[in-house]
């Protein structure tokens, strides 16, 4: 079985390939210990200049594995997610100040778009779609993207996007500021890389210091251990279990009686 996670570095671009294309590049909490580790990898590591997110198979990620979370909750661990290893990637993301870039192609749900808002240059393919089925699922918006997403493409857009779950294409995100190339689906790891090579040309500490400018580290990890509170809160309510439940018989939850 190959390794769910691949990283490569070359020419200062530390490429981070989602493995795992029979499971739509579902994302554990083992995979997640495996990105936190690339992730700070890039901030400390003076040979990476860029990372760059990109997928194998026809996903770019379905999400976070919901076998994986219906385990941790019936263990009892959704109050302590603040310590899980998502949260460790989360941290690192927050953290990291070198830039991110994203290949997106197929679905991104869930922390699959989550993520792009912590990227600084995002590819979409035309036939991308990109969703945060959070509601959905009974849990609460994590990756910081409760501030992010209303950022990027506006309040109301973005309640629509988290309340009703539904999804936007390629062409969609382009326009509503979330991407900056949309593509052709063949072209997308090309037009990404090439991205990541002509950043990785540019004055390393000069980059550096223009995205600390631009993003406030401090601020997005403590509103990503905010979000957690709420996430881990969720996690193990009567809702969440109804909508796991749903999930695994494959039906619709039914949420009338939860108030």
């Amino acid at each position: 079985m190959s390794d769910p996670i691949r990283t490569d570095l070359a020419d200062g671009v530390l490429t981070v390939t989602l493995a795992r294309p029979e499971k739509k590049n579902s994302i554990t909490q083992a995979m997640y210990s495996v990105l936190a580790e690339a992730t700070n990898r890039a901030r400390t590591d003076d040979a990476v200049r860029v990372i760059l997110f990109r997928s194998e198979g026809d996903s770019f990620s379905a999400g976070n594995d919901i076998m994986d979370f219906i385990a941790i909750s019936q263990a009892g661990g959704g109050g302590q997610m603040i310590d899980a290893p998502v949260f460790q990637f989360l941290r690192a993301m927050a953290e990291l100040d070198k830039p991110a870039v994203a290949a997106v192609r197929g679905r991104a749900v869930g922390i699959g778009l989550t993520l792009l808002l912590n990227c600084d240059l995002v590819v979409v393919a035309e036939d991308a779609l990109l969703s945060v089925p959070f509601v959905n699922l009974a849990l609460a918006p994590e990756a910081a993207s409760s501030m992010l997403l209303p950022m990027a493409i506006g309040h109301q857009r973005a309640f629509e996007m988290f309340a009703l779950g539904e999804a936007i294409d390629g062409k969609t995100a382009l326009a509503w500021g979330i991407a900056n190339r949309c593509v052709p689906s063949s072209e997308v790891d090309a037009v990404a890389a090439g991205l990541a090579a002509k950043v990785a040309q540019r004055a390393p500490n000069s980059i550096k210091k223009t995205k600390r400018l631009m993003r406030d580290a401090e601020a997005l990890w403590a509103l990503m251990q905010r979000e957690g509170e709420a996430f881990g809160s969720q996690m193990s309510s009567p809702e969440a279990m109804e909508a796991f439940m749903a999930f695994t018989q494959k039906r619709a939850p039914d949420f009338s009686k939860a108030g």
